[in-house]
C-alpha cells in the first residue's frame, strides 16, 4: 500500500552476539535486519538507521547519519561479525543514548519530533542491570522494542521494554522464523503517509509524522510562520558563514570573496593579499608603494607627482622650500647648486655664504706706481716749502 510508509524514525537496532547465538543463528538476525530496512522508508529525511552490535563489549557499527539508502544499508550489514562473548545488554542500551542518540551522530532536534527507537534482539538474559538504564532510556524520550528469540529470559525482555508491553515485546522460538516479525513491525510503523496524498501544502519537503505531516525546507531555507513556506536563509548573516572578508549571498547559499588587492586562497574562504605593484598590475609612471593589498604612486628624486596621483613631472627645485640655499639657488636639469649675492662668498658647506673681505695684496706694478706717486708728491711738497721760506 503506497498510500502506508513507516513514519519518520531514527531507528537504531541493537543486535546480540554473544556466545550463545551460533554462527549460523547471527546469519538469520542479519537477514532479518535487511528485511526490515526493506519495509522502511530510508531516507535523510524519512527514517535514518543505525546498527549497535554487542556481547560483552559493544560496537556501533555505523550511526544514524552514515547511510541514507536501503542498498548501502544492507551492504553495511552483510559485513557484521560476531563479537562471541557475554550479554551486556544494559551497556548497550547505555552507548545507545551517549553515542548514537546525539546530533552529532545523526539524531535529528527535538523540534523535529522525530521518534527515537530502539529494537534489541536478544535469546539470553542480561549479565548487568538494565532496569535503571532502561529508566533513563525513557526519561530521554527513547521507546525501546525488546524481540527475544529461543531460551530468551522473558521477565528481562518485560524490564526493558517500553509501554505498553504487549505493543513492545515481540518472541520468536528460533531465529529460523524470526523473519515473520518483519510484518508486525511493518504494521507497527505504518501509518497513513498524508504526504503522498498530495494535499499537504507544503511548498518544499513534506515529512510524514504518524497520522499527521510536518513541512520542511531545502538546505539553505528556513521554514516560515506558516510553517508551510520556505524562505533563503541570509547565508551572510554574522555567524552563519566562513568567510575570511566578503560573504555574496546566492540563492540559499553563499560564496567568499576579498576585497579589492587581496585574491581568494584555494579554501575559498580566506584572502591573502596582492602584490599590486608586480609588473602590470598598477598604473604608476615611475614609482609603485605596495600597501597592505592597495598601492600608491611616487615619484624619482627631482620629479612631483602630478595630481593625477599617477604620473610624474620634473620638479622646480628652486622652489622656495625644496632646497636650502641661504641666498642664491641655481636650478639645473634634476638638482641644483648654491651661490651668493655679491659681496658675498660661497662657504664650504656649498649652502650658506659670509660677507666677502678685500684683499690687502697688490701687485709689484701697482707697488711701483705708489712709490712714483709717493716721490712726486715728496717733490712737489719740498718746491712749495722752498718757495714759501723765499
Amino acid at each position: 500500500d503506497t498510500a502506508c510508509k513507516n513514519r519518520p524514525l531514527d531507528l537504531v537496532f541493537i543486535i546480540d552476539s554473544s556466545r550463545s547465538v551460533r554462527p549460523e543463528e547471527f546469519e538469520k538476525v542479519k537477514i532479518f535486519l535487511s528485511e526490515m530496512i526493506d519495509t522502511l522508508d530510508v531516507g535523510e529525511r524519512t527514517t535514518r538507521v543505525a546498527v549497535m552490535n554487542y556481547a560483552s563489549t559493544v560496537k556501533v557499527e555505523f550511526p544514524l547519519r552514515t547511510y541514507f539508502d536501503k542498498a548501502s544499508l544492507k551492504e553495511a550489514v552483510s559485513r557484521i561479525e560476531p563479537l562471541s562473548a557475554g550479554t551486556m545488554t544494559g551497556l548497550a542500551i547505555q552507548t545507545a543514548m551517549d553515542e548514537v542518540f546525539t546530533e552529532e551522530m545523526g539524531t535529528r532536534p527535538a523540534t523535529f519530533n522525530i521518534p527515537k527507537v530502539v529494537i534489541v534482539v536478544t535469546d539470553g538474559r542480561p549479565q548487568d542491570q538494565v532496569q535503571d538504564v532502561v529508566a533513563s532510556a525513557r526519561t530521554a524520550g527513547i521507546e525501546i522494542y525488546a524481540v527475544g528469540v529461543d531460551r530468551v529470559d522473558m521477565q528481562s525482555l518485560r524490564t526493558m521494554a517500553s509501554e505498553p508491553l504487549d505493543e513492545h515485546v515481540f518472541y520468536v522460538e528460533t531465529y529460523g522464523v524470526i523473519e515473520k516479525l518483519t510484518s508486525k513491525f511493518r504494521e507497527t510503523f505504518c501509518a497513513v503517509n498524508l504526504c503522498a496524498l498530495g494535499t499537504h501544502g507544503c511548498q518544499h519537503v513534506c515529512v510524514s509524522n504518524g497520522a499527521s505531516y510536518l513541512c520542511d525546507c531545502y538546505e539553505g531555507y528556513t521554514l516560515n510562520p506558516d510553517k508551510r513556506t520556505c524562505s533563503a536563509v541570509d547565508m551572510c548573516a554574522a555567524g552563519r558563514h566562513e568567510c575570511d572578508q566578503i560573504c555574496v549571498s546566492k540563492n540559499g547559499s553563499y560564496v567568499c570573496d576579498c576585497y579589492e588587492g587581496y585574491t581568494l586562497n584555494p579554501d575559498k574562504k580566506t584572502c591573502s593579499a596582492m602584490d599590486m605593484c608586480a609588473p602590470g598590475r598598477h598604473d604608476c609612471a615611475q614609482v609603485c608603494l605596495s600597501n597592505d593589498g592597495s598601492y600608491s604612486c611616487g615619484c624619482y628624486e627631482g620629479y612631483t607627482l602630478n595630481p593625477d596621483k599617477k604620473t610624474c613631472s620634473t620638479a622646480d627645485v628652486c622652489a622656495p622650500g625644496r632646497h636650502d640655499c641661504e641666498q642664491v639657488c641655481v636650478r639645473g636639469d634634476l638638482f641644483y647648486t648654491c651661490d651668493c649675492h655679491q659681496g658675498y662668498t660661497l662657504n664650504p658647506d656649498r649652502k650658506t655664504c659670509s660677507r666677502a673681505v678685500m684683499s690687502s695684496l697688490v701687485t709689484t706694478e701697482e707697488s711701483c706706481k705708489c712709490e712714483a706717486i709717493v716721490a712726486l708728491q715728496d717733490s712737489v711738497t719740498s718746491r712749495l716749502e722752498a718757495l714759501s721760506s723765499k
